[in-house]
């Protein structure tokens, strides 16, 4: 009879342990899938940031596209072409447009850099600018335009007003863009331009990208 207290007292400190090692583990699977959230979390916010960059950048191309007469050679398609450009490779084409009068080199692609940068092209530097840097030529020869957006408003650049114009790359070119011009889609005398954008840093998953297209006369 008297040893029936203490094998109680073992079997409810047994319980007992093994009540916190149950708890533990629950404790431990939970805070698991509370990182595992914060991380999901983490990456769509990243993506979904991307995202919307990629879709303002091919908003800003088709109202660039669409300034242009139509018979432009930024624009225009040339006789026998059903289409200028490409979405999926990096065309660049002599182009000759219809009336016989328009001609000239077109690349119908581009790459952006977008960064926060302070120095002698912000008009305050204190403050930083916002830089969009956009590949393309100058007088034949390839390079980067780099326009600054400062918080006071003033975009600072060459004296004309134009960006500046450097050959040396910036060190993230984040954003590749391509562009296509359909002739007589989806109807005839009518002019389709669409604009993609892709995210080249491969580290985001699943891939960024955006599309956009207008019909124009």
């Amino acid at each position: 009879m008297s040893r029936s207290p203490r094998r109680s007292g073992r079997r409810t400190r047994g319980f007992t342990i093994i009540e916190v090692l149950i708890a533990t583990a629950i404790l431990i699977i939970a805070v698991s899938a509370m990182a595992a959230l914060a991380a999901i979390m983490l990456t769509r916010g990243r993506q979904s940031r991307y995202i919307n960059v990629a879709e303002t950048l091919a908003s800003e191309k088709l109202e660039d596209l669409n300034r242009w007469n139509m018979n432009a050679p930024a624009i225009c398609v040339q006789t026998g072409d059903t289409s200028e450009g490409s979405l999926t490779t990096p065309v660049t084409s002599s182009i000759t447009c219809p009336n016989g009068v328009s001609t000239g080199t077109v690349s119908y692609f581009d790459d952006i850099s977008i960064d926060f940068t302070s120095g002698s092209n912000c008009a305050n530097a204190s403050y930083g600018c916002f830089s969009e840097t956009v590949s393309g030529s100058s007088s034949g020869t390839s390079g980067f335009f780099t326009t600054y957006h400062s918080p006071d408003g003033v975009i600072p650049g060459n004296s004309d007003g134009t960006p500046v114009f450097t050959t040396t790359a910036p060190t993230n070119l984040v954003f590749h863009r391509t562009w296509l011009i359909e002739a007589n889609t989806p109807v005839t005398n009518v002019r389709r331009i669409t604009v993609r954008v892709t995210l080249t840093d491969q580290s985001v998953k699943p891939s960024v990208s955006a599309q956009m297209s207008l019909v124009r006369q």
